[in-house]
């Protein structure tokens, strides 16, 4: 069997079954847990046209473990797994690579990854990028929260609760806790 063919598998973590899919040029995408086994397969299905599920080949178990560790509260560097960025657009690329540099337990805002790229006044449309982001935890869109001190959108299943969790995991993993979340109605 070609450890490299295109898979996809699941696999367990703190905060649910998560899924993970893959190419030969690296992984393809990263989905978070749904309400129920059966739809997390789903929606990693829909989005990984042709892939088998298969054990993970060694750079996918790397992976996992990363994501593994950082869901588990501690400190994990992702910036070093290798991504298949086929069919994702430029602009994509250039929001993916400044998040994918947020330390873990601090955020950036839409407005401030705009300008980083060059595209001042673009929040919005970095804001897009991000809904359109299919390796999340991996390219951490969690850590990017709106200018007005909210947290913004987040697409994952569970939308702003499970972007809070995320950032919660990792704020108590590195002792900080943000004040950007006072009065927001969300904190617990």
């Amino acid at each position: 069997m070609n450890a490299n063919a295109p898979g996809i598998t699941l696999f367990e973590t703190a905060i649910g079954l998560c899924g993970i899919s893959w190419s030969e040029r690296g992984i393809t995408g990263v989905q978070l847990p749904a309400a129920r086994e059966d739809l997390t397969w789903a929606r990693l299905r829909r989005r990984t046209r042709g892939a088998r599920e298969l054990p993970a080949p060694p750079y996918v178990a790397t992976a996992i473990n990363g994501i593994t560790a950082l869901l588990s509260g501690e400190d994990a560097d992702l910036s070093t797994i290798e991504l298949d960025l086929t069919g994702i657009e430029p602009f994509d690329r250039r929001v993916a690579e400044v998040a994918r540099e947020i330390p873990a337990g601090e955020t950036l805002t839409y407005g401030e990854i705009a300008s980083r790229i060059g595209a001042p006044g673009e929040a919005r449309d970095v804001g897009a990028a991000l809904g359109r982001n299919r390796f999340p935890i991996i390219v951490p869109c969690h850590r990017v929260v709106a200018a007005n001190g909210k947290l913004g959108g987040f697409s994952a299943p569970g939308g702003t609760r499970t972007k809070l969790r995320l950032l919660e995991i990792e704020r108590r993993a590195h002792g900080s806790a943000p004040a950007l979340f006072e009065g927001d109605g969300l904190a617990a």
